[in-house]
């Protein structure tokens, strides 16, 4: 398993954002793990999160010019990726999105840098059904930019509809869009995880036993 997968899993664990018990996901399904990136909420887990981001970045050779973070949870991860791009020597402008536009003083639903003529890079942490996704390429085409790719923290590898194609959301995004999503980490690396840890080898058989009912159908 690559190195960030590895201090992404780690990190998540010690911040809490991951945690393994018995979890009803909006979707109704009961979940044997639960993510939550809303517990990295400190300064240091925030920039340990995102040389994790930046890594599966540059892994993965994706092209950009600009980061976008969708609100809510994208935009302190857009600014921590910015900022760690800065920090290894590349200043990267940033944008983020208002839930509902301003009416008054500047206006619109745009805050940050333009978006016009740059190819730009949607940082998030997860991709449930989409629609966040979906709004936030709404937004960056409306703007001018050229939507390159879209990272998230975990990918579930969970599909939507296990009665019809099975495919994650993920994939579904990244078809449909024709854009490569970059995951930091994915169900399949934590399984790994469990596996090389004597403390979490307990919850590997319910981890298994939810993607044989779950898990979206591509090879792996």
């Amino acid at each position: 398993m690559p190195d960030h997968r590895t201090r992404f899993l780690q990190l998540a664990l010690r911040a809490q954002a991951l945690r393994f018990g018995e979890f009803t996901l909006k979707s109704g399904r009961l979940s044997p793990y639960f993510f939550n990136a809303g517990l990295f909420n400190t300064g240091a887990a925030l920039a340990e999160l995102a040389g994790c981001y930046a890594d599966a970045v540059e892994a993965d050779g994706v092209a950009f010019d600009l980061l976008f973070g969708p609100a809510y949870k994208g935009i302190p991860l857009a600014t921590a990726l910015a900022c760690e791009y800065a920090r290894r020597g590349r200043d990267l402008p940033v944008a983020f999105n208002r839930k509902e536009a301003k009416a008054h003083g500047e206006g619109g639903q745009l805050i940050g840098a333009p978006l016009e003529g740059r190819r730009v890079l949607i940082v998030d942490d997860v991709i449930t059904a989409g629609t966040a996704i979906r709004e936030a390429l709404e937004i960056i085409r409306a703007g001018g930019g050229l939507p390159a790719g879209i990272v998230i923290a975990l990918d579930r590898q969970e599909a939507v509809d296990p009665a019809a194609s099975r495919r994650s959301a993920a994939e579904s995004v990244a078809i449909e869009q024709g854009l490569p999503v970059v995951r930091v980490a994915t169900l399949d690396d934590l399984l790994a995880f469990t596996a090389s840890d004597s403390a979490l080898a307990g919850h590997r058989e319910r981890l298994l036993a939810y993607r044989e009912a779950y898990g979206s159908l591509t090879p792996r």
